[in-house]
């Protein structure tokens, strides 16, 4: 069965952003292919899907290259990031179901649980499906795309220390969750603003730095493509 080009692009945006390939490095579709046990014409469709979304550059003479971001595009990714949480808030808290209000409000339980003991990886995983599933909560597909793609690439720039406070930061997600469980738009983008202000300060830069040695991008991990046929 042809595994859909999405579900390509999926896991080759996956491996750049776990850094599998450096920045500036050559990703020709022979390759590509070959890794992800694909054709050539899903990898070409996924290239191009990257390509609009930064994560990839075609350069003359070399083809299809992993983009190298400077530290002002990074840095306008935090700030892109600190307008558009707000806003999603401010819509979810319009526009909310009540299954996503559950499904906040169960992340939320785990989160400040997590904190009290201390377990930061679990933390950083309960972090990225709350502020997902807010985004979705918003109602707004376009913006929950940009959220999605906000989010991935930060992942990709930016190493995330944990919060000096996780118990105080966990409040902040029960306080976003109160505001639009209770239809307060502009409580819940005012608790959002400040929330995402102080999540970026602990925000340090892969590159350009010493954080760039701590990355993984001489992964060679394999990688199993097999659940995408089903």
């Amino acid at each position: 069965m042809r595994i859909p080009a999405h579900s390509v692009c999926t896991a080759i945006r996956d491996d750049i952003v776990a850094g599998v390939y450096e920045r500036g490095s050559r990703l020709t579709e022979e390759l590509l292919a070959r890794r992800y046990g694909v054709s050539r014409v899903p990898v070409r469709e996924a290239l191009r899907t990257l390509e609009a979304e930064g994560f990839v550059v075609t350069r003359r003479h070399a083809g299809a290259c992993v983009a190298e971001p400077t530290e002002q595009e990074a840095a306008d990714l935090l700030e892109m990031r600190m307008l558009l949480e707000p806003l999603g808030a401010s819509r979810a808290a319009q526009r909310r179901t009540d299954a996503h209000l559950k499904v906040l409000r169960g992340l939320v339980r785990l989160g400040q649980e997590r904190a009290r003991r201390g377990n930061s990886e679990d933390l950083r995983s309960l972090g990225g499906w709350f502020h997902e599933t807010l985004a979705q909560a918003s109602g707004s597909p376009a913006l929950t795309s940009m959220l999605t793609q906000l989010r991935h690439k930060i992942a990709w720039m930016y190493a995330v220390e944990a919060p000096a406070n996780p118990v105080e930061s966990w409040a902040e997600h029960g306080a976003i969750v109160d505001a639009v469980a209770r239809g307060d738009s502009e409580r819940a983008r005012a608790v959002t603003a400040l929330h995402t202000e102080r999540s970026s300060a602990v925000h340090r830069l892969r590159f350009g730095g010493p954080e760039r040695v701590n990355g993984v991008r001489n992964s060679q991990h394999a990688v199993n493509m097999s659940g995408l046929r089903h």
